[in-house]
């Protein structure tokens, strides 16, 4: 479980860039800016899933990347994908940091504080989300994939 702080008033909806609703590739209801990303809403999980972004436009934004989320999916208060770019991240699977952002915003839409969430990402997962006043627990299944020991 990761516990992240986060200001709550800290994604609030903007202008979006001038290039961004056309990079998304698909109808954007509204664009939001979190601490670090643009955020468009969409209208389903199907039109996430079918969001295929200009990836060389995405580097551009004034922002670490772009998450598009809709509300539902299978089982699940919210769906979601996050690109990044300009780090060298075209689509990550799963990001736990876009949903300390995801969090807030939808615990204020459905009015509820314990979500359920899948990134639609090709991998995919699925997150669990507490958000409590200004923090946001993250957590979900995980894989293991490196084991080290760091000697100092």
């Amino acid at each position: 479980m990761i516990f992240v702080a986060l200001d709550p008033g800290a994604v609030a909806e903007a202008p979006p860039p001038p290039s961004l609703v056309d990079a998304i590739g698909v109808p954007v209801e509204s664009v939001w800016r979190t601490p670090l990303d643009h955020l468009a809403l969409l209208d389903s999980p199907a039109a996430v899933a079918a969001a295929v972004p200009a990836i060389d436009a995405l580097p551009a934004l004034d922002a670490r990347g772009l998450i598009v989320t809709a509300p539902g999916g299978d089982g699940v208060d919210f769906t979601s994908r996050f690109f990044a770019p300009a780090i060298g991240i075209p689509e990550d699977s799963v990001t736990g940091s876009a949903h300390a952002s995801l969090g807030p915003f939808w615990a204020a839409r459905l009015g509820k504080t314990s979500l359920r969430a899948r990134q639609a990402s090709a991998r995919g997962g699925d997150v669990e989300l507490r958000v409590e006043d200004d923090v946001v627990h993250v957590g979900g299944p995980a894989v293991t994939v490196s084991h080290g020991l760091l000697v100092v």
